[in-house]
């Protein structure tokens, strides 16, 4: 089997083939604002790279969100052309899952990405990746108090000017995310959205009231 990773959720492009359980090649480049000028040209050429063509890939992995609004519908526009035109399998992972998944440290895990006005996505994972605070869209105080139920043990991921303590950078571990949810169920390319956490202005005031 042959996949295709593409994660275009923040200001960097991360592209990845793999070949049953060997990563083939992988792009980590920082692009922001000409991501979606260059997408596709770098998918091109690396498959020129490998000599792959398009229709050699099996399955796209898709990272869909939450994160940059417009990087996040960037990926989804690309795989839902290629899945369907190619009558390619296709899986989505949320970019918090793929956080968590690529960290090696045995401690909970929680991945956050700034979502602007004192507010973040984030999650909480255990050591084992299980989740234990869903995927949500909250203030980011709100998600500092929630860690005090977790102990010393715990670490924040995330690329993001944010202040938090015990802060890693995330570098996405392209073989190991694949090997987690490859053979998780395809969905139909047509279902297929961004993951967009934020709530609806009503809805947040209503949250913000109640934390006040």
């Amino acid at each position: 089997m042959k996949y295709l990773y593409l994660d275009t959720t923040s200001s960097f492009l991360y592209l990845g083939l793999i070949e049953g359980e060997k990563l083939v090649k992988e792009i980590k480049e920082e692009m922001a604002n000409s991501l979606s000028e260059r997408s596709l040209i770098v998918l091109s050429n690396t498959l020129d790279e490998v000599n792959w063509k398009l229709k050699d890939i099996d399955k796209i992995i898709l990272v869909n969100g939450p994160g940059s609004f417009t990087g996040s519908r960037i990926g989804v526009t690309i795989a839902k052309v290629l899945a369907w035109s190619l009558n390619k399998e296709i899986t989505v992972i949320s970019s918090l899952e793929a956080m968590a998944i690529s960290s090696k440290e045995k401690a909970f895990k929680i991945p956050v990405v700034d979502a602007r006005r004192e507010h973040v996505y984030g999650a909480i994972y255990d050591e084992n990746n299980n989740l234990v605070l869903k995927e949500q869209y909250l203030k980011l105080e709100v998600l500092k108090l929630a860690t005090e139920k977790l102990g010393a043990n715990y670490i924040f991921i995330s690329n993001n000017d944010l202040d938090l303590e015990n802060k890693r950078p995330y570098d996405p571990n392209i073989l190991k995310i694949v090997e987690t949810v490859k053979n998780r169920e395809s969905v139909n390319p047509h279902s297929i959205d961004v993951n967009y956490l934020k709530l609806s202005e009503a809805e947040e005031k209503k949250i913000d009231s109640q934390s006040n």
